[in-house]
């Protein structure tokens, strides 16, 4: 039992919220508005695509409450073709967050549907919406919402970007959305006149959130007046915490990769909705002892690693839907030791902005976030190297010196690669143990010579690798 509410038998985080409607006559109703129960629709493909519906739910991991399969099942044995048509409409309208038309014009207008708009932080939930479709379309359902528009954009190369996605921005991008079409679902839809999709929605934050969900089946389809669009007020339900003991092979606390799964095989935090100090790019995240994880109530696979000299750690967690946080142990464990036989591990060539990083709503990372990953990959020692990708940003971090948040065992250095400069296109330069960033003489990347042997010998110049 949640919240005094009797549940599916899946997690909470995939399951459909609960309903208070009356099925009243020839459609359901709720707040006031009914939804529209069609007549004169074909009993055995109507069957079928509900079939693969509940199938679908099922591997989704929310199936349909036991008395709705138990009045599927009913129905299948009835020989009254107009009333199972009629019933089985309203013992899945309950279940829909929204109610899609399509006139014969091809236009979309969209209705809120009984469905309670109740999501879980950090987790999916799953609603249907119904299709009424009197043009017979076989097009693609498509969702879609400013507030699932993307946080970050992603680096252009540009030493100074602009800023486009303020963190203010980003911060009300806080939904996730995604429709089963794979199967047993279809890519399209089918042309019957009603038929129903499984809409998934993730919620980043917990607390009360607006979105406005916008349907549509092509460009241009969209109905005038904004019909097309439904604003929801959601209930994000707060996610579990869960307090992490992280043990290195020799039983000292450390830092190390959490690769966290759902049954479904879906990775958490959601990769679409993260910032730093957790990378979008990567479907790990980095923790330290005594941290903490934040899912939603369900089942996950765990897999801790901590780079190539340990073994992957498999972890199988259950987080509840009550009770006081909860506590996961990692024991780490190495099957070599390079550095007790003098090989210390290392890479020269990280990037902190560029490459698979965002420009918006910061221009990269910062060093603290780098250091999360070089301890939890368990390199000795990391040099970021600052380049022409928001190069403006990136070099106030250089200070011509091993960082002071470098960890015992563990050193990060900042320097600079010479790439995005004027001389890039004769080779790129790695510039290693620099005391001074900056050529003599120049305030932009412009400036910097254009071609590579002074840049060489300034660097040597200066006792620097390069």
């Amino acid at each position: 039992m949640i919240r005094g509410c009797s549940l599916l038998p899946s997690s909470r985080s995939y399951r459909f919220p609960l309903l208070f409607l009356a099925l009243l006559g020839a459609a359901s109703s709720l707040w006031g508005q009914e939804v529209p129960l069609v007549a004169g629709v074909a009993r055995q493909p109507l069957e079928a695509a509900t079939e693969r519906l509940v199938s679908a739910l099922q591997l989704a991991g929310s199936p349909l409450p036991d008395e709705d399969l138990e009045q599927l099942s009913l129905l299948r044995a009835s020989d009254e073709d107009p009333r199972v048509v009629r019933e089985l409409q309203q013992t899945l309208d309950k279940h829909c967050l929204a109610i899609v038309s399509i006139n014969p014009e091809s236009r979309v207008k969209v209705a809120r549907g009984p469905a309670e708009p109740i999501l879980d932080e950090r987790g999916w939930t799953n609603f249907l919406v119904k299709v009424i479709n009197e043009a017979g379309v076989t097009a693609p359902l498509e969702c879609s919402s400013p507030q699932a528009a993307p946080m970050v954009r992603r680096s252009s190369s540009a030493a100074a970007p602009k800023l486009e996605i303020t963190p203010a921005e980003a911060g009300r991008r806080w939904l996730d959305i995604a429709m089963i079409t794979n199967q047993p679902m279809t890519k399209t839809l089918s042309g019957l006149a009603v038929e129903y999709r499984i809409l998934q929605l993730y919620s980043r934050d917990a607390g009360r959130r607006e979105a406005t969900l916008s349907m549509h089946v092509g460009q241009g389809t969209q109905d005038l007046g904004f019909r097309s669009d439904i604003p929801l007020l959601f209930e994000c339900r707060p996610s579990r915490e869960i307090r992490l003991s992280i043990r290195d092979h020799d039983g000292q606390p450390t830092t190390c990769s959490l690769l966290i799964k759902d049954r479904q095989g879906r990775v958490y935090p959601n990769p679409s909705r993260r910032l730093a100090p957790d990378f979008f790019f990567h479907e790990q995240v980095y923790r330290a002892d005594g941290e903490s994880l934040h899912l939603a109530p369900g089942e996950y696979d765990i897999v801790a690693y901590r780079g190539p000299e340990y073994h992957a750690t498999q972890l199988p967690l259950t987080v509840a839907a009550e009770g006081d946080p909860q506590a996961l142990e990692v024991q780490l464990s190495r099957w070599i030791h390079m550095a007790q036989h003098g090989w210390f591990s290392g890479d020269h060539h990280v990037h902190a902005a560029g490459c698979a990083h965002y420009e918006n709503p910061t221009e990269g990372v910062s060093p603290e976030d780098m250091v999360r990953h070089l301890v939890g990959e368990d390199l000795n020692v990391g040099c970021v190297l600052s380049w022409g990708p928001c190069w403006y940003f990136q070099k106030q971090f250089f200070d011509g010196r091993v960082s002071a948040l470098s960890r015992p065992g563990h050193l990060m250095r900042y320097d600079v690669e010479v790439s995005g400069f004027p001389s890039a296109h004769a080779g790129h330069l790695c510039l290693l143990n620099l005391s001074e960033d900056d050529y003599p003489g120049t305030q932009s990347i412009e400036e910097w010579p254009t071609w590579t042997l002074p840049i060489l010998r300034w660097g040597k110049e200066q006792g620097g690798v390069v």
